[in-house]
């Protein structure tokens, strides 16, 4: 398929199709202790290797493992600190730029900035869509359950 979309599923982040890359929110510090960062951190490791990016709030660190890569939003300083909406719109024109420079077009990542970070989905999806509107880049947006409503 062409053009950008984004798709929901359900089930687990790690489950996705093997040439997908994956993305996630991390702190300047990669801290990475909680939430699904330290799902990331176990599967992946290669702390040193991040940090050396010297990446700052509005930036994209990135691994590659695997003939993926693995993206690393930086949208906050510090672990206790919460993102602003303007830094995660940052890290996704950083990682959009990365993207289209290393022909990837499925990017999997869970709803970034809104679990411990408490950001508004409705918000996030919205700057997604700004900013990968006009890419031929699909996401697919991970839950672990269907959420009661």
């Amino acid at each position: 398929t062409r053009g950008f979309a984004i798709r929901y599923v359900t089930g687990s982040l790690f489950e996705c199709p093997a040439g997908e890359s994956l993305a996630h929110c991390i702190s300047q510090d990669c801290r990475m202790g909680a939430g699904i960062a330290a799902l990331f951190r176990k599967r992946f490791g290669s702390i040193e290797e991040l940090q050396e990016q010297k990446k700052t709030p509005g930036e994209v660190a990135v691994l590659q493992k695997n003939n993926r890569y693995i993206y690393y939003l930086i949208t906050k300083e510090k672990a206790s600190y919460k993102p602003t909406y303007s830094s995660l719109q940052g890290s996704l024109i950083a990682m959009k730029t990365h993207s289209l420079a290393n022909g990837v077009t499925r990017i999997s990542m869970p709803r970034i900035g809104c679990g411990l970070d408490k950001l508004s989905w409705d918000k996030v999806a919205t700057i997604i869509q700004e900013v990968f509107c006009n890419t031929d880049i699909c996401i697919s947006v991970y839950t672990l359950r269907a959420c009661r409503t």
